[in-house]
């Protein structure tokens, strides 16, 4: 039996913006608010497929300072469906997003920034989205864009 570290369990943000926060990843995202621990600090647990996969920490009544990004972590990405479906609800919250899809054109993204500044990609792969007008190609600008 060898050593593995596995897959990724979840991620955690300490935000003073917890229900903006919980009703991006509900509404934005689909994740549902879930069970979490009775900790001695107020937060939320936020749900993909019945994993807690968001941990939510409120730092608002403490002195902790906000960090304006995910700082040195540049992104989080989720396995997704329904890439058009995601477009038309990201236009319709009046979210600013990106899409593009990976060299080759088998993984489409969707990059979007959440109410902490932690930028979200979700993958779709081409094959499974049938009837929808494929990403754009990704282009020399967006090396580094995001």
């Amino acid at each position: 039996m060898g050593m593995s570290v596995g897959l990724l369990d979840h991620f955690n943000i300490r935000t003073r913006k917890l229900d903006d926060t919980v009703r991006f990843y509900e509404d934005i995202l689909g994740l549902e608010k879930g069970p979490r621990p009775d900790f001695a600090f107020p937060g939320a647990w936020m749900y993909s497929e019945g994993k807690a996969v968001v941990h939510l920490v409120d730092i608002s009544r403490t002195d902790e300072a906000q960090k304006p990004d995910s700082g040195v972590v540049h992104h989080v990405a989720f396995v997704s469906r329904g890439f058009s479906d995601m477009q038309q609800r990201l236009e319709t919250k009046g979210f600013k997003y990106d899409s593009r899809q990976v060299p080759g054109g088998e993984l489409w993204q969707i990059f979007v920034d959440d109410p902490n500044g932690v930028m979200i990609e979700l993958n779709y792969e081409a094959a499974k989205e049938e009837g929808v007008a494929a990403a754009p190609a990704e282009t020399r600008e967006d090396i580094g864009a995001r």
